[in-house]
């Protein structure tokens, strides 16, 4: 499906910077492009009809030659355990899951709703134990598209939960890294104060592991969080999984020195992201190689378990292989968290976002 009105320009894909130079070649002064941003991006607007401080000549020209074509609800689907999971579609016609995933405190209230967001249309990296690599890739979200899921979500929470979102991960559909510019540009909206105002220190990006975009992270000195998707502490099992691993520039070797200089580089610890499939990555032995790779690095383990997808042939460990996997981690001095899943009877679980004819 083609965009409908493909000769105006859609500004929810502009920078700030980008919507000043839109509207100084309409003659308009800059600050009329800070106004746009404001509005699009500070107060949700999608129409033009809303920027009332805007001039109605002004306004009459943006409706000429311009919009704001945010995400569309495609489909909604509510867990048993109250995680939503929202299909939208773009404005190409693609389609792409986000996942609002709400914890409760003992006395049942929320204290953490966190949005599962999106960076991609499917994703290349062909690791075969997650579904969302079957479909392929498609198409990079753009910074706005990356933020209109956040901002509907957020509504979302605001209408079923009674307060915003306080953390995102960038876990959805693709590899953020490979979609580095929007991604970034994306982090930058949500933590400006004039939009939705969010903490770095409450967003994770989380990748399979391209060492030169992390090396890169490193440089620019991001504050925000980064976990790397390891999932086999050896190259033969790695690779056998994950596509990524079976070149220099990526392996375990590249991932692990690549890691090292963001550590020290930015004094931020990383997650190493570690998903348990039964019989193949949860032996004693198999912990005590990772374990070695997690004391190399500033680092914990989140041991993750794993969301069967009935297309794939992986299982979910065993609670027993679980425990004597954690006891080795914790006496080789590891911190390991679990994760347990949510949303997994509408697969809205990790590694279960598969969008058919996307």
């Amino acid at each position: 499906m083609q965009e409908a009105s493909s000769h105006k320009k859609n500004l929810l894909h502009l920078t700030q910077v980008e919507l000043e130079q839109f509207v100084l070649g309409l003659n308009e002064p800059a600050f009329r492009g800070r106004q746009l941003y404001s509005w699009i991006f500070g107060k949700g607007a999608r129409s033009f009809d809303e920027m009332t401080d805007l001039p109605a000549r002004f306004r009459t020209t943006l409706e000429e030659t311009a919009e704001i074509k945010g995400l569309d609800y495609a489909h909604v689907q509510f867990s048993k355990d109250r995680t939503i999971k929202y299909l939208f579609e773009l404005s190409t016609g693609r389609k792409v899951e986000s996942v609002l995933i709400p914890d409760f405190d003992d006395e049942g209230a929320v204290k953490r709703l966190t949005v599962c967001v999106s960076s991609q249309v499917g994703c290349a990296m062909g690791c075969s134990f997650c579904a969302t690599g079957l479909m392929g890739f498609k198409q990079n979200l753009t910074a706005g598209e990356i933020y209109d899921q956040v901002w509907q979500l957020n509504s979302q929470a605001q209408e079923h939960f009674g307060r915003g979102i306080t953390n995102i991960v960038y876990m959805g559909m693709g590899e953020p890294l490979q979609n580095y510019a929007h991604v970034l540009q994306s982090i930058k909206l949500l933590t400006d104060e004039k939009n939705l105002g969010l903490s770095s220190k409450r967003i994770t990006v989380s990748t399979v592991g391209l060492a030169r975009r992390i090396r890169q992270l490193a440089e620019e000195r991001h504050t925000f969080n980064l976990a790397v998707s390891l999932h086999a502490p050896t190259d033969e099992k790695r690779s056998s999984i994950m596509p990524v691993n079976r070149s220099e520039r990526t392996d375990l070797k590249a991932l692990i020195e690549a890691l090292k200089y963001y550590t020290q580089k930015t004094n931020r610890k990383v997650t190493l992201e570690y998903c348990m499939f039964a019989e193949y990555n949860d032996t004693q032995e198999d912990a005590s190689y990772l374990a070695g790779i997690a004391n190399q690095i500033a680092s914990k383990v989140n041991l993750i378990m794993y969301n069967p997808v009935p297309e794939l042939p992986f299982k979910k460990t065993s609670e027993s292989r679980l425990n004597r996997f954690i006891k080795e981690l914790t006496r080789k001095k590891v911190r390991v968290t679990v994760r347990r899943s949510r949303g997994d009877d509408i697969a809205a679980a990790c590694g279960q976002l598969l969008v058919e004819q996307a």
